[in-house]
């Protein structure tokens, strides 16, 4: 038997999400950042009967119209303790418990995870099964940051390599940003990538609470232009076992100067300098960007996908199967 309880303090649930080597997506922070608009956060723990922590969940539930009344989904979660002897029994205890939980307080279609876990682990539960639609994607590529810096290094395509050290000659300025101007005025540098490349932002204020809730965990890294200006940026959300890059971007300054690889190489030796385990460059698709981000190492990724439990079979099926809603929702979730 497990119990579930609802967890009201910040500090207790990022600690623990940290003790068990969460990922940056479940720490309070990120859920706050999402209550802004149609979410709510709900942070679960699951402890065995005599109390002992077995793992958590921050659940994210949006309210939906009549009959469907909501949608829970678990980003990069259940938080579940590392693996080890009893691992996929302790998986299943807790995405049961988170399971259970939703059925008798907010009901609605179904729980939607999607763990930061290896491809081939099993949500175990009865019932669950693959997503249609998919919020995060699979495919990705994570590095190992207990490598040495040289190792990484050695594992890039040459021209990555290659731009990464003619910026260190030649003194390109790539630094963390933190204050909240500079932090404006590199989001003028992601309406430039967005306009150039066609793809929709949030408005500013969204992203500057994702700098603002998630404090230290927010790693905004960007590179300079001769006039002091950012140009380049990539952002990264980080706990104490994984990097997870959020955004990046360049202007035309940043193009001119190559700075993308430098500035992506910089958040990754300022994740590694944290102590934190993995970087993950957050999605590999067929297109520019993915061809850019698979330059970084000879290897890629896959986590386990997208689980469905659906709370009630016939509205789950109605829903998955691609109701103007349902898109909606996936297309904000998914939202840059």
């Amino acid at each position: 038997m497990t119990r579930v309880n609802e967890v009201l303090d910040r500090a207790a649930w990022d600690g623990e999400v940290n003790a068990l080597g969460g990922h940056p997506l479940q720490l309070w922070g990120w859920g706050e950042v999402k209550g802004m608009g149609e979410w709510t956060p709900r942070r679960l723990r699951v402890t065995s009967q005599d109390g002992a922590p077995l793992g958590l969940a921050q659940v994210l539930v949006r309210r939906l119209p009549a009959p469907f009344k909501a949608l829970s989904y678990v980003p990069r979660g259940p938080v579940v303790a590392p693996d080890g002897t009893g691992a996929d029994v302790a998986r299943r205890e807790v995405a049961e418990a988170v399971v259970e939980w939703c059925r008798a307080h907010l009901g609605g279609v179904g729980v939607s995870f999607e763990p930061a876990w290896a491809e081939g682990v099993a949500l175990g539960v009865a019932g669950a099964r693959r997503a249609r639609n998919t919020i995060l994607y699979p495919s990705t590529l994570i590095l190992d940051l207990e490598r040495e810096p040289d190792a990484l290094l050695a594992d890039m395509r040459k021209s990555t390599r290659y731009e990464i050290r003619k910026a260190q000659r030649e003194g390109l300025v790539v630094r963390r940003v933190t204050g909240e101007d500079e932090v404006r005025a590199v989001l003028g540098v992601y309406h430039e990538t967005a306009r150039r490349a066609g793809f929709a932002l949030h408005d500013d204020e969204y992203y500057l609470a994702v700098h603002r809730e998630l404090g230290e965990a927010s790693r905004l890294v960007a590179a300079f232009d001769e006039d002091g200006q950012p140009c380049c940026f990539a952002w990264a959300a980080t706990s104490s076992s994984t990097a997870f890059l959020l955004y990046g971007g360049a202007n035309d300054a940043g193009r001119r100067l190559r700075a993308t690889a430098p500035v992506y190489w910089a958040s990754i030796t300022d994740a590694r300098e944290l102590g934190v385990g993995a970087y993950d460059l957050n999605g590999l698709l067929n297109d520019g960007i993915g061809e850019f981000k698979r330059s970084f190492a000879k290897h890629e990724d896959q986590l386990a996908g997208t689980w469905d439990v659906p709370l009630n079979a016939a509205l789950h099926t109605a829903w998955e199967r691609g109701l103007p809603t349902a898109k909606k929702v996936v297309r904000r979730l998914r939202g840059r």
